[in-house]
């Protein structure tokens, strides 16, 4: 009964933290909502009020028009145009006069006068200046068309870089939790290492001892010696875990010696359908490396290789030595990947397969990148054909 309580407190929690989450989330998208509104409205007022002064300018002009005598405000209007770019027209569309517009009559041609013109015409309506004499008839038939003014046209940019911004904000959040995530999950993958290594050493220490007890009574035991072959595999398995879990030393040492012994031991236990192809130079290449975990590396990535074939097919090794880097490529002809699986294989706890951690890729991938400063990564992949992987290691240290 506490069991299932504790179960249930524990499915509440999860599903509290899941609604705040998405409760962030409808905040977030509810204050943008809020700001993109008020930008719209604040832009609005502005337009109104722009319009205001040009009905106003548009009014001072019609009393001038009417009665010469115009007072000191009418003046004081006409004056004060404002900033927007204004043009006045004709009721045939010839232009009379303009106003906050960079136009030097003596060095333009009038065309363009008339393209500015065309442009003010998309941007607001006309206001409409007419006077009619005593008798009815229209004296003045004219259209004013002015712009927005340079305020105005930086507020209509506004929302986007305000946009711009929460987006390139959200990015840095994003990868700050992201690289925050992945450091506990390193810390996570380092204290199991350590752990597991723990734990096998423990049982590992005794079993050692038994085996030379026994090898007192019946030195030339076959069981006995293989029993010792696996018992010095596990010592290898517990090295290597042990030093995942920690930074581990890197030291001068034949690449091509490791390649050579690491695939020699997994071909003894591969299938006889498995074909080894390895093309490897002819000298020694000696690069800073540690020796247990690159064999590691290799052991994951040419057992998956195996797995892809389903134990039957042609697996190749090849290693260049290029300038700065040693290549090492290794082929199988499995069934091959997808790209969105090639892209995903290296993350932790992924995998294709029914049984398995989805820890190997990633683990080679750690010790490749973060240990040895170098490079993993799937070369190419073809459905049908196989996949090719591909290690860059260092020919120097790096500080």
């Amino acid at each position: 009964m506490y069991i299932r309580k504790e179960t249930l407190s524990m499915k509440l929690l999860h599903i509290l933290k899941n609604q705040l989450k998405n409760s962030w989330f409808f905040f977030a998208f509810i204050i943008v909502v809020l700001i993109l509104w008020n930008t719209y409205i604040l832009f609005q007022n502005l337009s109104v009020e722009q319009r205001t002064k040009m009905e106003l300018w548009a009014m001072a002009q019609e009393e001038y028009i009417q009665n010469q005598n115009f007072s000191n405000l009418t003046f004081e209007v006409l004056q004060r145009s404002g900033i927007n770019p204004m043009i006045q027209v004709d009721k045939d569309g010839y232009i009379i006069e303009i106003r906050n517009i960079p136009w030097i009559e003596e060095k333009q041609d009038s065309t363009e006068l008339y393209k500015v013109l065309s442009q003010l015409k998309k941007e607001n309506d006309p206001i409409i200046i007419q006077y009619k004499d005593h008798t009815g008839l229209m004296v003045v038939d004219q259209k004013l068309y002015y712009g927005d003014s340079e305020v105005l046209k930086k507020l209509q940019y506004y929302p986007l870089a305000l946009l711009l911004i929460i987006f390139l904000f959200g990015t840095v959040l994003y990868f700050v939790f992201k690289t925050i995530k992945i450091a506990e999950q390193n810390k996570l993958w380092a204290g199991m290492a350590k752990e597991t290594a723990h734990q096998i050493g423990t049982p590992l220490t005794s079993m050692m001892g038994w085996i030379t007890l026994l090898k007192e009574k019946e030195k030339k035991s076959i069981p006995l010696l293989e029993i010792e072959k696996d018992i010095d595999r596990l010592k290898v398995i517990t090295d290597r875990f042990s030093k995942v879990g920690s930074t581990p030393e890197l030291s001068s040492w034949d690449i091509i010696s490791t390649i050579t012994q690491t695939v020699s031991y997994l071909q003894k236990r591969s299938s006889e359908h498995v074909i080894f192809e390895l093309q490897l130079p002819e000298k020694v290449i000696i690069i800073p490396f540690n020796t247990q975990l690159i064999s590691w590396t290799l052991e994951n990535l040419i057992k998956n290789g195996i797995d892809a074939m389903k134990g039957k097919g042609t697996l190749k090794l090849r290693v260049n030595e290029l300038k700065n880097h040693v290549e090492i490529l290794i082929s199988d002809t499995g069934l091959g990947m997808k790209k969105e699986i090639a892209s995903k294989i290296f993350s932790p706890g992924f995998t294709t397969k029914s049984r398995g951690w989805g820890l190997g890729l990633s683990l080679a991938k750690r010790i490749v990148v973060d240990f040895h400063q170098g490079k993993l990564g799937v070369l190419k992949t073809t459905l049908g054909k196989g996949t090719q992987f591909q290690i860059l290691l260092n020919k120097k240290k790096l500080t």
